[in-house]
């Protein structure tokens, strides 16, 4: 079986992932970009990987940002959400998912911790490891700090415009500060949950779903356990370590909550975002 090792990782032997960032800004006209999703990703799909690259072209075709780099942050196991199996799989998963890949990494920083971080807390995260310990990117026009940005599907922004889910304060840190790209998704309005969240449009880059993709963390799950094949819907090495470790099967294995959801107010992070 294929391992990851971020999987068994605790917090003392935590180093921020650097080697998939950009080093240099190709077009050092730009403004340096960097896409960070956060969710339960319980398990990864076809569909978080394919938002990576939908937030690219369009950042690359209808922006001025270049981006340097991804990260996956998946939810800590104090999220207290039902289906979401152990941090040490969820990393797991998500390492084995982007393998391949030569720009996204995970990043476990959020997972191994036993409280649970908000939103804000965990982009903060990102802005001090990427524009403070490794510092601005140098380009003939001078340092350029990197735009760190929350990579979300459409539902989050919905989840936003929703009474009492959010802190108004988180709303207003994370729009302000951060920013978000987010991916159309079938089933949402996305006209009406924008409606509410005018005074930081400027600030929400809303990308078309040109090839509809409904896949859902939710669905893969409800597919385990009626013993249905859920191969080309996750990767390839994704399908076997559920099948290896006997993840969403008809028992449950490996959940860490069976309870519904207990988030407070602000607290609906990325998850939401990733129908997960």
């Amino acid at each position: 079986m294929s391992s990851a090792p971020n999987g068994t990782m605790t917090m003392n032997e935590y180093t921020f992932p650097t080697e998939r960032l950009q080093s240099q800004l190709r077009d050092p006209s730009r403004t340096p970009l960097v896409l960070v999703a956060c969710g339960s990703f319980s398990p990864i799909t076809f569909l978080h990987l394919r938002m990576f690259e939908m937030a690219a072209d369009y950042a690359r075709f209808n922006t001025n940002f270049e981006v340097v780099g991804a990260y996956i942050s998946a939810v800590g196991d104090a999220y207290k959400k039902s289906g979401l199996v152990k941090a040490e799989h969820r990393i797991n998963m998500c390492s084995l998912a982007v393998e391949q890949s030569s720009w996204i990494s995970v990043d476990p920083w959020e997972a191994l911790h036993e409280d649970y971080l908000e939103t804000a807390k965990v982009l903060d995260h990102f802005e001090h490891e990427i524009n403070t310990v490794r510092g601005p990117f140098n380009t003939p026009e001078g340092p350029k700090k990197a735009k760190i940005a929350l990579l979300a599907g459409a539902d989050l922004i919905q989840t936003m415009s929703a009474p009492g889910v959010w802190a108004p304060k988180d709303i207003d840190y994370i729009l302000s500060n951060f920013g978000a790209f987010i991916i159309e998704r079938a089933g949402t309005d996305i006209d009406e949950a924008l409606s509410t969240l005018q005074q930081w449009k400027d600030n929400i880059h809303v990308v078309q779903q040109l090839v509809q993709n409904d896949i859902s963390s939710t669905k893969i799950r409800l597919f385990r356990k009626r013993d249905m094949s859920i191969r080309y819907l996750v990767p390839e090495p994704v399908v076997k370590y559920i099948e290896e470790q006997g993840l969403y099967d008809e028992d449950g294995a490996s959940s860490t909550h069976e309870a519904q959801n207990s988030k407070k107010a602000g607290e609906s992070a990325g998850a939401s975002s990733q129908n997960v």
